[in-house]
């Protein structure tokens, strides 16, 4: 979604001026909002406030409350990361690689989306996941509650129980990859309404990959599975992160999508 130009929005009392007041703001696919916006909202005057977040540039997933992940509703609040949909290829190799996982870890869970698309796909299964925000902990537990998932909050690998240690199958890390240079380069929406230890991957964006990357192995089943999203240009650098934590890993495209995911595998 671009970003938007503030403008002001009328007390709006039917379709046609919700989507008014969304396309003098620029917002491209202003129907379809509006649309959104108005089943939300409960009353008149909700609508208008929602309207006025929206017109005011807030990113329409945190207005309306939830985001569409992998055929899930998945509820975001102000304040957390909003999951893209890009990331569906991470959970689509996840399950390529291990359709039979038993154990999946969400680690910079953020909302808790890839967890929850995960064990949604799997079935039965024994679900963690783990941020350093206490807001994305909150809304991640309220997404994974209802498939059994437990959420913990810490830094990376240190708040999972240590029962978790070689038996995991599916380690599936969101970690940032913005180089912190170029965090103010993204869309105000972005920029402006998400966390920024959501986006800011440090001086080359790896930082928090290379971590991932390093500890990843000591939690991995004999087969298990670590997958990280990242950029084309990061991709080499990020494989070779991989490698240094004693993974196998390849490197998975979607153009659709302008999706990359690295796959590190641990060895049997």
């Amino acid at each position: 979604m671009p970003p938007l130009s503030p403008s002001p929005a009328p007390s709006p009392s039917s379709h046609e001026a919700v989507v008014a007041a969304l396309r003098a703001a620029g917002c491209v696919f202003a129907e379809d909002e509006a649309r959104l916006i108005l089943t939300a909202a409960r009353t008149p005057d909700e609508a208008a406030a929602l309207v006025a977040r929206r017109v005011a540039g807030e990113p329409l997933e945190l207005v309306v409350g939830w985001a569409e992940f992998h055929g899930l509703r998945v509820t975001v609040a102000p304040g957390v990361f909003v999951p893209r949909r890009r990331t569906e290829f991470l959970v689509d190799q996840a399950l390529v690689h291990a359709p039979h996982a038993r154990v999946v870890v969400d680690l910079c869970c953020g909302s808790g989306a890839v967890g929850a698309a995960l064990a949604t796909a799997l079935g039965s299964v024994e679900l963690h996941a783990a941020d350093l925000d206490p807001a994305a902990v909150r809304c991640a537990r309220g997404n994974l509650a209802d498939l059994g998932g437990r959420v913990y909050q810490g830094d990376l690998f240190a708040p999972l129980p240590d029962r978790l240690r070689g038996r995991v199958d599916i380690l599936a890390a969101n970690v940032p990859y913005v180089p912190s240079r170029e965090v103010a380069l993204l869309p105000a929406e972005a920029r402006d309404h998400e966390p920024p230890a959501a986006l800011d991957g440090g001086d080359d964006g790896l930082e928090v990959l290379r971590r991932v990357a390093a500890g990843a192995s000591g939690w991995l089943a004999p087969g298990g599975c670590l997958l990280v999203e990242t950029s084309e240009r990061q991709a080499p650098a990020a494989v070779e992160a991989f490698t240094a934590g004693g993974l196998t890993a390849r490197l998975a495209v979607d153009d659709d999508r302008w999706a990359h995911v690295v796959v590190g595998t641990r060895a049997h």
